[in-house]
């Protein structure tokens, strides 16, 4: 793939991806009726670089054409969303499925169902409408819906244990998993604040 191919290809995926941060910011200010307790904490987007589009290919046994990119490849946008509770990342899933220009095309509750390792996360991937060449298509776009605590932890498990080959692995697997039960204690505790909090300013 060519830089000039990679760049034509990414533009409607770019597009997908400004439509679908700037649906998000609306309904940060819309999913309550407390405009002062917006879900999301922050928002980060990327669009997958071209030597890392041409490495996943590789793993599909691809040629590495952009056909085969976007047949293949559903995560070349993405936004990770950091909200500040479970229930927070619900409401806005079920928000955006509301949104009628919008397609789910995939989900995985990773929240409900933890990775072996403890990983915590829901993802969906959502058509968005983009043109490219005078044609309206859907272009896909991964979000990663995270608490804080639950990005807390995924960061500092990618941070410690990207290595392949590590030394006390099973321990460290072990640590992990006890971190992230410890961390939903947390959370679960605070979002218990927050909801009395919230009672006593309706009152």
């Amino acid at each position: 793939m060519t830089n000039e191919q990679y760049y034509s290809l990414i533009q409607p995926y770019r597009d997908a991806n400004q439509l679908l941060l700037t649906r998000l910011e609306m309904l940060n200010h819309k999913v309550y009726d407390q405009e002062s307790f917006p879900p999301i904490h922050t928002v980060q987007s990327r669009i997958k670089e071209k030597k890392s589009i041409e490495e996943k290919l590789e793993r599909y046994h691809s040629k590495g054409s952009v056909l085969d990119a976007k047949d293949l490849l559903q995560d070349i946008a993405g936004i990770r969303v950091i909200c500040y509770f479970v229930n927070d990342i619900h409401n806005l899933v079920h928000a955006l499925k509301k949104q009628g220009d919008l397609i789910v095309m995939k989900e995985k509750d990773y929240i409900k169902n933890p990775k072996e390792n403890g990983y915590k996360s829901y993802h969906v991937i959502i058509g968005v409408p983009a043109y490219y060449m005078d044609i309206m298509e859907y272009y896909p776009v991964e979000i990663q819906f995270r608490t804080i605590s639950m990005d807390f932890w995924a960061s500092m498990e990618h941070r410690i244990c990207y290595k392949k080959n590590l030394e006390h692995e099973e321990e460290l697997r072990k640590a992990f998993l006890r971190y992230a039960s410890i961390l939903q204690e947390i959370e679960e505790s605070f979002e218990a604040f927050s909801e009395f909090q919230t009672g006593d300013a309706d009152v």
